[in-house]
């Protein structure tokens, strides 16, 4: 089981590599902005963004069906979250994930992002003030995840998701899927390695009522018919494929203390690459103080120091356990961004 373990991990990085290789030969040359549903790149939960996005090889919340759906595998009980962004432009950003454990027959799980705008008045080149209707954005991702337990070591786990981003009257749709393999190592206090690929799948195109206008059948006719119906074209998109490679160990660990430090190295379809790190110390594994730094090695960085902070309780007498999670994530001169979650543990 240990060889078809590092198969398996093995051949997902080949994957991921294969599928990516020969975009980023030339560094001078930047495919950032040429893929749609950039929101499925938004980091979520306040512990992952804290440890600076080094989540791969991590796990203890369903946040992990985002960061590796593998690490569902290693959750027990049914795990219930919802986490909140305050993003840019004063757009919201939401997140909301349950695992439901299955015993030997694996970990089911489910998903919902959603980012938002509000409704914004329709301007145009005629009426810069406004029109007097209202339009808004919003994406959304809905995931249905499967994680298993292979051996006391080694854990796969399949994402399987609905793409949705619309536009006043537009609207267009995609399928993904992610693959994720996690390996708990024999060597240095459990060394954990995970590997996963997100969002392969199909393109995005927008369509709908927008796109319909009226031509004239001859522009040489003053008489010739102007109202021949027409829909303009629209070119498509590729969703932003991205292979995530990570490792984690605990370097201090005893009943009233815990270290974890993480490493994550990316390599996205739509920029460069790069490596988060982050680390986590626990008192007595009730209060967590947490810091990382993202996109370490990344041309053009905008940011990239993370912290934060959570704590974890027991509500009930009955096992019945919550916790909260907060992180702050610096992106230089668009300011920080404060994240806030929940999570229920049954």
């Amino acid at each position: 089981m240990k060889g078809l373990s590092l198969w398996f991990v093995a051949a997902l990085s080949l994957t991921a590599a294969s599928t990516s290789s020969g975009q980023f030969t030339n560094r001078n040359v930047s495919k950032s902005g040429t893929t749609a549903a950039s929101f499925l790149e938004i980091p979520v939960g306040g512990r992952a963004i804290a440890l600076g996005s080094a989540y791969a090889a991590v796990t203890g919340d369903a946040s992990t069906l985002y960061w590796n759906p593998a690490g569902a595998a290693r959750l027990e009980g049914t795990h219930i979250l919802f986490s909140h962004n305050a993003w840019f432009a004063d757009l919201r950003f939401d997140y909301a994930a349950t695992t439901i454990g299955l015993g030997d027959v694996g970990t089911l799980g489910l998903s919902l992002t959603s980012l938002s705008s509000g409704d914004m008045p329709v301007r145009t080149v005629d009426r810069p003030e406004g029109t007097g209707e209202l339009f808004n954005t919003s994406s959304i991702a809905v995931g249905l995840h499967y994680a298993r337990n292979l051996s006391d070591r080694f854990s796969i786990g399949f994402t399987g998701k609905y793409i949705r981003e619309s536009i006043w009257h537009m609207q267009a749709q995609a399928f993904a899927v992610d693959i994720g393999a996690l390996f708990t190592t024999p060597f240095f206090n459990g060394l954990r390695i995970g590997a996963l690929i997100s969002n392969f799948g199909t393109d995005l195109k927008l369509e709908g009522r927008d796109t319909r206008t009226f031509i004239r059948a001859d522009e040489r006719y003053m008489g010739s018919n102007d109202r021949i119906p027409t829909n303009i074209e629209m070119d498509t998109w590729p969703l932003p494929l991205n292979f995530q490679f990570g490792v984690a160990t605990d370097v201090v660990k005893d009943e009233a203390y815990r270290l974890t430090v993480a490493v994550d190295a990316l390599h996205p379809s739509d920029n460069y690459e790069s490596v988060n790190v982050g680390g986590e110390f626990a008192f007595s594994e009730l209060l967590f103080i947490r810091g990382g730094y993202r996109s370490l090695g990344l041309f053009d960085r905008v940011g990239g120091f993370t912290f934060g902070g959570g704590i974890l309780t027991e509500l009930f007498s009955d096992g019945l356990r919550g916790s909260v999670d907060y992180a702050n994530a610096n992106y230089g001169r668009l300011n920080a961004v404060h994240i806030l979650t929940v999570a229920v543990i049954l």
